[in-house]
C-alpha cells in the first residue's frame, strides 16, 4: 500500500442504535465513536470533511424521522434537523456547500447547508426515494425509488425558474427497465459523458450512458444486489448479494451472445456469513471494502482476492460505510487546539435545516423584455433569464470554492453582459421599427390631408 493511504479513513454504521464507527484504513486504528446513530441505507454521509450528517429512521413506516449532526471532535449529536417528511438517504456536493435528501414519499429536498435554507423541494418519484448520487461534476442528480425508475436531474434546470416553466418535465433521463425496487446506483467518470450503473431488487444490475440516455448492459445475477460500486478504472464493477458474496461483473465483455448477461459476471469474493449491505471503494490504497449484516467490515486486495483487514461494528449491522480522507480534526496534534478553539468559538457546526421553503426565497424577479415578433429568430433562452444567471453568479460567489467555480463565475459573467447587450440591441431595433411606423402613419395622414 502507498502512503496516501495513511490519509484516509473509513466510517461505517448501523440500521440499530449503535453509533458511527470511525477507523483508520491503514493502520486500523479506531478513533472516536460517535454515539446515537440508527441509520437507513444511504444514510450517512461526511459533508465537505467539515462534519458528519446521518438521517434517522428506524421505523420504516414512520411520520417522522431527523437529521443528526456531529463533529468530528466530539462524540455526541450536536445539531438536530427535523425535515417535513421522513428522510431516507442524504448525499452532499463534493463541496459540501449543499445538501440532498430522498423522502419516504418522493419528494427530494436541497438544503443549503452555510444557512440551513430550504432551497427546492420537487415530486421525483411516486414512492420512496431509495438512491441519490451526484455525477462527478456535480452537474447531475441521479435518483432511483422504490417505483423501478432511475431518474437524472440536471441542476441548472432544477434552480432556472424560466426553464422549469417552459419544460414538460423537470428531468432529463428517466429510466424505466427495472421492475422492482432500485437499491444502488453509482455514476463513472466524465460528467455529463458518463455511465450510470443501478442495481435493484430484480436481480439486474443495468448500465446506461448518460449522454445517450439509453440502456448500454443489462446484467442479470444469481441474488439479489443490494450494493454496487465502480472499480476506478471503469473496467469492473463489484456487487454485494444477498446471498453473502460480492460478484464481480465486466463492463466491456462480449454482449452478441443472447446469453451474454452470464458472461459478465467473471467472479467473485466469498467471506460474509450475511447478505452483503454497502461496498465501498478505495482509490488511493486500492482496495475493496464490503459491510455486511454479519456486523464485520472486511478490506480486500481487488487484484489477489485476499483480505487485508476486518473492522467490526460495535453493534448490529453495518448498513453504511464511506471512505474518505482524514479531516485534520482527527490528526491527533491537532485535536486539543480543535477543542479548545471550539470552546471559545462556541458551536462550529452550521444552523439545523429548515423544514419549509421560505416564501421571499421563492420570488425571483425576472429581467424580461416583451418584444413584438420584429424577426422570425426567437430571443435566446439565456438573455431572458439573465436575473437566474446573476442569482448563479451571487451562489457560486458566496460558496467561496476554488479556481474552477471562480473562472465558472467568470464565465457567467460574461454571459449575463453579453445577454443584456443583447437585450438592448432588440429593443432599439424595436424602438426603430416603432419610430419608422409612426412616421410612415404620421407622413400617410399628412398625404391624405393635403389631397
Amino acid at each position: 500500500m502507498n502512503t496516501k493511504m495513511e490519509e484516509e479513513i473509513v466510517i461505517a454504521s448501523s440500521s440499530i442504535d449503535g453509533g458511527i464507527g470511525c477507523w483508520d484504513l491503514q493502520t486500523g486504528t479506531e478513533h472516536l465513536r460517535y454515539k446515537s446513530c440508527a441509520s437507513p441505507r444511504h444514510g450517512l454521509i461526511s459533508v465537505g470533511r467539515r462534519f458528519l450528517a446521518s438521517s434517522q429512521l428506524q421505523d420504516p413506516k414512520a411520520s417522522s424521522g431527523a437529521i443528526l449532526y456531529w463533529s468530528w471532535s466530539r462524540p455526541q449529536v450536536e445539531v438536530k434537523c427535523f425535515p417535513e417528511e421522513p428522510i431516507k438517504l442524504l448525499v452532499a456536493n463534493s463541496e459540501g456547500t449543499y445538501l440532498v435528501g430522498g423522502g419516504l414519499f418522493g419528494n427530494i429536498y436541497f438544503w443549503e447547508v452555510a444557512t440551513g435554507r430550504l432551497l427546492k423541494k420537487w415530486r421525483a418519484h411516486y414512492r420512496a426515494v431509495t438512491c441519490l448520487v451526484f455525477t462527478e461534476d456535480d452537474s447531475l442528480l441521479v435518483s432511483g425509488s422504490e417505483d423501478g425508475f432511475v431518474r437524472v436531474w440536471p441542476l441548472l434546470m432544477i434552480f432556472d425558474d424560466y426553464q422549469m416553466e417552459q419544460a414538460s418535465q423537470l428531468y432529463e433521463h428517466s429510466f424505466q427497465e427495472h421492475t422492482l425496487r432500485v437499491t444502488d446506483i453509482v455514476t463513472g467518470y466524465g460528467g455529463g459523458n458518463a455511465i450510470i450503473i443501478s442495481a435493484s431488487e430484480d436481480r439486474t444490475c443495468k448500465v446506461w450512458s448518460l449522454s445517450k440516455g439509453i440502456l448500454l448492459r443489462n446484467i442479470v445475477f444469481p441474488s439479489i444486489i443490494d450494493s454496487i460500486t465502480l472499480d476506478p478504472g471503469e473496467h469492473v464493477f463489484y456487487a454485494g448479494g444477498r446471498d453473502g458474496k460480492i460478484h464481480i461483473a465486466a463492463l466491456g465483455a462480449d454482449s452478441s451472445s443472447i446469453k451474454s448477461h452470464w458472461l459478465h459476471i467473471i467472479g467473485s469474493l466469498s467471506s460474509h456469513s450475511k447478505n452483503v449491505t454497502c461496498l465501498a471503494y478505495s482509490t488511493n490504497g486500492n482496495v475493496l471494502l464490503s459491510g455486511s449484516e454479519d456486523g464485520m467490515i472486511r478490506v480486500w486486495d481487488p487484484k489477489t482476492h485476499n483480505i487485508v483487514r476486518v473492522f467490526k461494528h460495535a453493534k448490529g449491522p453495518v448498513n453504511n460505510i464511506n471512505v474518505l480522507k482524514r479531516p485534520a480534526y482527527l490528526n491527533p496534534r491537532m485535536l486539543s487546539n480543535v477543542q479548545a478553539s471550539s470552546r471559545r468559538h462556541g458551536l462550529s457546526l452550521p444552523p439545523p435545516l429548515s423544514k419549509y421553503i421560505n416564501t421571499m426565497d421563492e420570488k425571483v424577479i425576472s429581467a424580461v423584455v416583451n418584444l413584438q415578433a420584429t424577426c422570425n429568430n426567437p430571443l435566446d433562452a439565456s438573455s431572458i433569464s439573465s436575473q437566474v444567471i446573476n442569482c448563479q453568479i451571487k451562489e457560486l460567489q458566496q460558496q467561496g470554492s476554488a479556481a474552477a467555480a471562480e473562472m465558472e463565475v467568470e464565465k457567467l459573467k460574461l454571459d449575463c453582459t453579453q445577454s443584456m447587450q443583447m437585450l438592448q440591441r432588440w429593443k432599439k431595433t424595436y424602438d426603430n421599427l416603432h419610430e419608422f411606423c409612426v412616421d410612415e402613419l404620421l407622413e400617410g395622414c399628412n398625404v391624405k390631408s393635403a389631397n
